[in-house]
């Protein structure tokens, strides 16, 4: 038996890798999607570089608030009314601005009434944090909530089977649901991947080809509490209607099942 190369393997994942993309800017235009694609030690540097970028970066400017109106040279004046009571250097003004983005409020540092542009700051860095916490916080839940563990638990048969059914000849093959949680509104799809000559002399090396698994009847829409067995049946308007035994044994096509539903408890 001879190893041929899948278009999908048998844990759903495709084999199809993008080459020579130019526009590589159209990722950044989706950054959310772009991030729930990355892989999972990638996501989290993302995620704590964001917050510790935008930590930095206003701690650096409360920093240098207190260092231009002269907070950091009367730190023991009791009399100079400071920007940030209690901010005495960079270490000091990056704890503010963790403090200050993450809402803790230890109560040591503080900023006065007596220095409007740190209240702009406030309101600045109050409203990115949210806005930081959203995305973050969101992109993390959509990365967990992805149904790719979900779908291990979904068993399809080993091999499919070409064999008489009602006196018709049917290409079959089962499917089955470990979990009690049932898939709601599941249906099922099957595509024949294989290549193709068209009349005018075009070659299309992966075709796709509907197979119908019962969309006239409504029998693709699956009742998955227990196992079933998927049929095609090879008629007319089935492309395995001119295909002998010994020509599907040597042809090079693929078949890939796609199962579609919602899982009820999430």
């Amino acid at each position: 038996t001879r190893k041929r190369q899948r278009y999908v393997e048998k844990d759903g994942k495709c084999n199809v890798q993008h080459g020579n993309v130019r526009e590589t800017y159209r990722y950044l235009t989706d950054i959310f999607t772009t991030l729930v694609d990355l892989k999972w030690r990638f996501s989290l540097l993302v995620f704590i570089l964001a917050y510790a970028i935008t930590w930095l970066f206003f701690g650096l400017i409360w920093w240098f608030i207190a260092y231009c109106r002269g907070d950091l040279d009367h730190l023991e004046d009791h009399a100079w009314t400071p920007c940030v009571n209690n901010l005495n250097g960079f270490v000091s003004a990056f704890l503010f601005s963790i403090e200050t983005e993450t809402t803790i409020g230890y109560g040591h540092r503080v900023i006065t009434d007596k220095c409007p542009e740190g209240i702009v700051l406030l309101l600045l860095q109050a409203i990115l944090g949210s806005m930081v916490n959203a995305f973050m916080v969101g992109c993390m839940f959509v990365k967990i909530s992805q149904p790719n563990k979900r779908a291990e638990t979904l068993v399809f048969s080993s091999h499919a089977v070409v064999s008489l059914r009602d006196d018709r000849l049917c290409l079959m093959f089962r499917v089955g649901d470990l979990r009690d949680s049932h898939i709601v509104e599941a249906s099922i799809r099957a595509k024949l991947i294989k290549s193709k000559q068209t009349q005018e002399g075009e070659f299309i090396p992966l075709d796709q080809t509907d197979l119908s698994v019962g969309f006239e009847t409504g029998d693709d829409r699956l009742f998955l509490v227990s196992p079933l067995i998927i049929s095609h049946e090879i008629d007319e308007r089935s492309p395995f209607w001119d295909v002998s035994r010994h020509q599907l044994e040597k042809d090079d096509f693929e078949i890939v099942v796609i199962l579609e539903g919602m899982v009820e408890a999430t």
